[in-house]
């Protein structure tokens, strides 16, 4: 299996629980907007990346829906706290290209069916099923880089997740609005881009809003920046002041 490492670079910090104050939400094809973060020195593998910089590796994340018509609710599982890369952290499955697994878009399907099935236990009968989303890419200040494409896709009929107990070690359903709540009471440890994620999707209603809004929509690459002071670095999204500079 491949380590949640795409999203390694946006942490928030690793010390405690990440708290963010209340932001606009911002639905999909509109411009992410968000307050800039500082963040302690990263651990081992987030490195800051002080010479030539790295290409990113193509990965998959995969923002498991259930609840119809009815309400929008969302799977996080939890790495392993033993694991080198996001320890502890509540995640949506995902993870990188396998080369095996080829290039371009059959690639990351297949990596994405792939994650999913490892992790939460959940096969979906096939890649028709996922729904793009969003595509982040990791800033080129930080030495590992990941290109990912995260994708929509319902909990089939009949499906439960189901953990490996080695790399996942917990699995949850959240409404994404109480899945900020709860890491913001310390309950969860959850990264920058899955705040930003579960930012967006909390202004759905539903997994039917959600799916309807997703289809046919153009996704453009977000590219966070990472501008550091000192022993301090901050991460900036488009439109941030900073970002241009």
């Amino acid at each position: 299996m491949n380590p949640h490492d795409e999203h390694i670079y946006l942490t928030g910090g690793r010390v405690a629980p990440v708290r963010f104050p209340g932001l606009p939400l911002q639905r999909l094809g509109e411009r992410i907007s968000s307050a800039a973060v500082d963040i302690d020195r990263p651990a081992p593998g987030e490195e800051l990346n002080r010479g030539a910089e790295t290409a990113p590796r193509p990965a998959a994340t995969v923002i498991v829906l259930r609840g119809g018509a009815e309400r929008l609710e969302v799977l996080l599982v939890k790495r392993n706290p033993q694991a080198r890369f996001m320890g502890g952290a509540w995640v949506f499955p995902g993870g990188a290209v396998d080369r095996r697994e080829g290039r371009g878009e059959p690639a990351l399907h297949a990596a994405a069916v792939r994650e999913l099935r490892e992790e939460a236990g959940i096969a979906l009968r096939s890649a028709d099923e996922l729904i793009p989303f969003s595509r982040w890419i990791t800033p080129a200040e930080v030495k590992t880089r990941f290109d990912t494409v995260f994708y929509l896709a319902s909990l089939p009929p009949g499906a439960t997740e189901q953990v490996d107990g080695r790399e996942v070690v917990d699995a949850r359903w959240y409404r994404p609005r109480e899945a900020l709540e709860a890491a913001s009471e310390g309950e969860l440890l959850l990264v920058f881009p899955t705040i930003k994620h579960l930012e967006q999707l909390s202004g759905f209603r539903s997994a039917v809003e959600l799916i309807e809004h997703a289809r046919g929509r153009e996704v453009r690459p977000v590219r966070p920046r990472v501008l550091v002071s000192g022993e301090t670095a901050r991460i900036v999204l488009p439109g941030e002041h900073g970002y241009e500079d």
